[in-house]
């Protein structure tokens, strides 16, 4: 496994290889996140995304995780820029919260999700959730933020962001029926 923090100080030198390091660790993780937020048109954000990162690379500070989350950062401005723009192409108003808007278990709720089914599916399953615990759980698990580094994506504490993560873990355990999550597949429990 390359290591991702040279790479990084090499690629904010302008090392081309080494910035092709960064995209190709970075970008399956940001991919995966901008499907859920902008669908087909993820790999149009994503290029936009990643200009700006590469524009903008050498003023960056920080270590991996941090540009982790300015990376995702970037990529959600692109994917709102993109849906308001798809919005007034379409004359329809874009829902609020699209615009304004520990992990769960020991026991790796999310790795044992992520194993029980295929990635197309779980990123439909998560496209599923409301918007709030399918960021929290893309960021968390998926492009594996903490939640501070996360709630700073999404203008949120921390706590916020591990809270909606919990409640988007729990419901796709719950729609996966995995018996050893607190609350799957109980009825009524809140």
């Amino acid at each position: 496994m390359p290591d991702l923090s040279v790479a990084l100080v090499e690629a904010r030198r302008g090392d081309e290889a080494a910035f092709r390091l960064v995209y190709r660790m970075v970008q399956p993780g940001l991919l995966r996140y901008l499907r859920v937020l902008v669908g087909d048109d993820a790999e149009d954000v994503a290029s936009e995304a990643w200009l700006q990162i590469a524009r903008d690379l050498v003023s960056f500070r920080g270590d991996v995780d941090g540009f982790r989350g300015w990376a995702a950062t970037v990529a959600r401005h692109r994917a709102l820029d993109h849906l308001r723009r798809r919005a007034r192409r379409q004359g329809v108003d874009v829902p609020v919260e699209v615009v304004a808007s520990g992990l769960a278990a020991p026991d790796d709720t999310p790795g044992s999700a992520m194993e029980a089914i295929s990635t197309e599916a779980a990123m439909r399953l998560i496209a599923g959730l409301p918007l709030d615990q399918a960021e929290a759980v893309l960021l968390r698990v998926v492009m594996g933020l903490d939640a501070k580094t996360a709630g700073q994506v999404l203008g949120k504490r921390a706590g916020a962001v591990r809270t909606a993560a919990h409640r988007g873990l729990r419901k796709l355990a719950e729609q996966l029926g995995e018996p050893g999550f607190p609350g799957a597949g109980e009825t009524g429990g809140g």
